[in-house]
């Protein structure tokens, strides 16, 4: 039974894609249309790269406002406080 499944698939598969690279066309069809003629070029985003780095530095700078600031309600709660033993190496 699975064997028989294996087989018809395989032959399907070979029908599809030819055999031995048979009846094989190329066709791109990101590049082209069914007809054949070249599309455009895509439309391209202004200022991407400006775009991405201000994203970046906008996320960097709320990020650190707020571990700043939980780790300052942290503190005035004494929920964590540093320990000054760290500091003493001699």
């Amino acid at each position: 039974m699975i064997l028989q499944r294996l087989t018809s698939a395989l032959t399907k598969v070979r029908i599809l894609n030819g055999f031995m690279g048979e009846n094989k066309t190329n066709v791109r069809s990101k590049i082209t249309t069914p007809s054949g003629a070249i599309l455009p070029e895509p439309k391209r985003t202004p200022f991407g790269f400006v775009r991405v780095i201000c994203g970046v530095v906008l996320g960097l700078l709320v990020g650190a406002t707020i571990s700043k600031n939980m780790a300052n309600f942290l503190e005035e709660n004494d929920l964590f406080v540093p320990s000054d033993d760290d500091d003493d190496d001699d």
